[in-house]
């Protein structure tokens, strides 16, 4: 059965801790994702060599597998956009629908060793770029399609907590 996708705007983040998970960007300084963003990538290869890590707990939820290739798509997708918030003036970013990324590219078939390899990578990839932020551009913006603006401040630290709730998803915390 298909996943259903999730529409809901998660940007209340930026606003109070999540109740699912714990984590709060609200009180987190956008200077310490990158740390966040290494720490939670260096737990996701323990996840990724557990039995049964293509095994979804129900017909709603993803497998840790699936969860895995999400982190790691979020991380390469998180990239782009600060690369583009820091090199242009008020971009727009380009849409990006995670739930036809899943099943386009297959997450759930991939091998799970590499997507570990793939987003240790990348998650090193993005602390390094949030490592290189220059102390004025924090306060550079980007927008979604739908309007929500965001800082470069803002957007670390509303995208670390999707990769946090997702390990707290898989047991993985």
């Amino acid at each position: 059965m298909a996943i259903v996708p999730d529409t809901k705007n998660w940007t209340w983040v930026l606003e109070r801790e999540c109740p699912e998970c714990g984590f709060d960007s609200s009180a987190t300084e956008a200077s310490a994702v990158a740390g966040l963003v290494r720490e939670n990538a260096a737990a996701w290869p323990a996840v990724l060599e557990r039995a049964g890590v293509r095994e979804r707990p129900d017909d709603a939820t993803w497998s840790a597998l699936e969860y895995g290739a999400h982190v790691r798509d979020v991380f390469r997708v998180s990239q782009k956009r600060f690369a583009l918030m820091l090199a242009e003036t008020d971009p727009e970013f380009a849409d990006w629908d995670q739930d036809a990324t899943a099943v386009e590219d297959r997450y759930g078939e991939q091998d799970p060793a590499v997507v570990a390899r793939q987003l240790v990578e990348e998650g090193e990839a993005l602390a390094a770029l949030l490592e290189s932020v220059p102390a004025d551009a924090w306060e550079r913006r980007g927008f979604r399609s739908d309007g929500s603006a965001f800082t470069v401040d803002t957007l670390a630290r509303y995208v670390i907590h999707d990769p946090v709730h997702h390990l707290h998803d898989v047991h993985g915390d």
